[in-house]
């Protein structure tokens, strides 16, 4: 389904007929390259915690259950697919970071059909574009965690969605769409289990048509199909939980992970909280609020000629605005972490609206807004913003992740027998060779971080250690900054997991050692802490044994 559009403007879309298939390899080499230089670095945070962990797992030995790590009762499909493509790419760093490109590149296929299907073909891609370009996406787009692969299929499924969202009737031939879209919705469930929330808010949706239409059999039987088919990717998800706990004894994961994640998060207080940083992740973030503010600025432009520029078929816009409803809402509940990444398929809906506006209030400008947005997503990769955020919402991942591999070729260099003071998630880094830091497992000794409160603990037990890695858990801005998020910071630390994290010469000077090592990336720092007196006990051993050395 597409809007009438007039034959003038039809013409001035050379690009409109051209098949899907043959974008694909421009937008997969235009990823691909685009992140070359983030191809080889080792794997960051969630996906040295789990992600890979799991796939590997399942590689080395074909269980869908996590032996080397805790499960969390996560879908299986990220791990099939990542072991499967390493039977074919081999097990390097570089090989999963480009299934991930190749992933991200068909999620940007998704995108286009959407938009493409909705307005035209400029309105695709110049969507296309800036989805790429904003931060939170083209950080993703190479970082093997499960979101881009939920985000690809639940774009792909609402694709073929959108396809019939402006039908009264159903087709006269058999319409496949309601399958397909159920088959990859099923798909992206199995990739993320919270993936589940959109097709299930759209099937509530499809039940208000359905009683709206109850007079027009024709039309029910429409919404009565769309309504079984977004409800079926249920049953898949609900059987893995069942071989969870044959399994493990677990639905939903260990226990610690059910609460961090889901029981701990339903203080009233709490939930009005992460609503307002919600709203934030979806509108204002990473520079998302140029598009936002020019959209809304031009909505009070008057139309100049409806006829050639219609807007979004009314029913898809309601169904987008059903879907940024429900996931800004469940995504304020779910989760322990306020990550954006599980809202990454709302970013290309958001853009599409916002492109649309602009084409059809400002014509004769709708480009350079375009631009202007481009540039503000461009400048937000490599400069951050003046509040605390996630690292994996744009580049500052990679300024953790080069520190981290010098940090641990130190180590390995100078120190490689020591037992390594670290928290997580360098003890992942240090254990475990196949994650990119080191060719050897580093015995380490875990902390949570690097408050005053865990370094005090640390140094009640000095012999369990001879060397620390200690590094910027959080990224904020520093104290003479502007850090817009400041007056939250009492109620982030009681909800949020926030801290502050002693300077190198303050753990230095806490547990008596000296820092051997040090470094700094745009806010980002890692420090080597050397203490000497477990070498100097063993390789001078007192002379009179009823003295310790201390």
């Amino acid at each position: 389904m597409q809007p009438h559009r007039s034959i003038d403007e039809d013409r001035q879309q050379p690009f409109e007929n051209i098949p899907l298939w043959m974008l694909y390899p421009l937008f997969f080499v235009a990823v691909y390259l685009s992140h070359f230089r983030l191809l080889r670095l080792p794997y960051f945070w969630d996906e040295g915690g789990y992600y890979i962990p799991a796939a590997w797992d399942f590689f080395r030995t074909g269980t869908l259950i996590p032996q080397s790590t805790i499960t969390n009762a996560h879908p299986p499909l990220p791990s099939i697919l990542l072991a499967g493509w390493w039977h074919l790419s081999g097990y390097v760093v570089s090989g999963t970071r480009t299934l991930v490109c190749m992933v991200a590149a068909a999620a940007l296929l998704g995108v286009y059909k959407i938009a493409k299907d909705l307005a035209n073909s400029a309105v695709a891609a110049v969507t296309v574009v800036l989805t790429a370009l904003y931060p939170i996406w083209f950080a993703q787009s190479t970082l093997a965690h499960a979101d881009i692969f939920a985000a690809a299929f639940t774009l792909w499924g609402l694709s073929f969605y959108f396809e019939d969202a402006d039908a009264a009737v159903p087709p006269s031939e058999p319409a496949l769409n309601p399958l397909f879209a159920s088959l990859m919705f099923s798909l992206a469930a199995l990739s993320k289990e919270t993936a589940i929330v959109t097709p299930a808010a759209l099937a509530l949706w499809e039940a208000i048509l359905f009683i709206k239409n109850r007079s027009e059999p024709l039309a029910r039987k429409l919404r009565s199909s769309w309504i079984v088919a977004l409800l079926a990717p249920v049953v898949p998800l609900a059987a893995w939980y069942v071989y969870h706990y044959h399994r493990t004894g677990f639905v939903f994961g260990n226990p610690e992970f059910l609460r961090y994640n889901a029981t701990a998060n339903l203080d009233a207080y709490r939930i009005v909280l992460c609503l307002w940083h919600r709203l934030l992740h979806l509108f204002a973030h990473m520079n998302m609020f140029v598009p936002v503010v020019c959209m809304l600025a031009a909505a009070f432009v008057p139309v100049a000629d409806s006829n050639k520029r219609l807007p979004i078929p009314r029913q898809a816009l309601y169904a987008i605005g059903v879907i940024l409803l429900a996931n800004w809402i469940a995504f304020s509940i779910l989760g322990g972490a306020l990550l954006t990444r599980y809202l990454l398929p709302m970013y290309p809906l958001i853009l599409l609206v916002c492109v649309n506006t602009w084409r059809r209030r400002i014509p004769q400008r709708w480009l350079v807004i375009a631009m202007l947005t481009a540039a503000a997503f461009l400048s937000a990769i490599w400069i951050n913003p003046p509040y605390a955020f996630a690292p994996e919402d744009n580049l500052t991942y990679r300024d953790f992740v080069v520190l981290h591999q010098q940090a641990v070729r130190f180590i390995d260099l100078h120190y490689p027998d020591a037992t390594v003071l670290t928290a997580w998630p360098a003890t992942s880094e240090l254990n475990r060779p196949e994650l990119g830091y080191t060719n050897h497992p580093i015995k380490t000794t875990p902390i949570l971080n690097f408050s005053l409160e865990q370094v005090q603990r640390a140094a009640t037990d000095p012999g369990s250690y001879d060397v620390a890695l200690i590094f910027s858990t959080k990224w904020a801005p520093l104290a003479k900054q502007i850090n817009l998020g400041r007056q939250n910071e009492s109620a982030d630390t009681k909800y949020f997991d926030f801290h502050r994290d002693l300077s190198p010469s303050e753990i230095a000077t806490l547990l008596h050692g000296e820092v051997v090592w040090q470094a700094r990336r745009k806010g980002e720092w890692a420090a080597v802490l050397h203490f000497p007196r477990i070498v100097e006990a063993t390789l001078f051993p007192p002379q009179n044994p009823g003295i310790a050395i201390r």
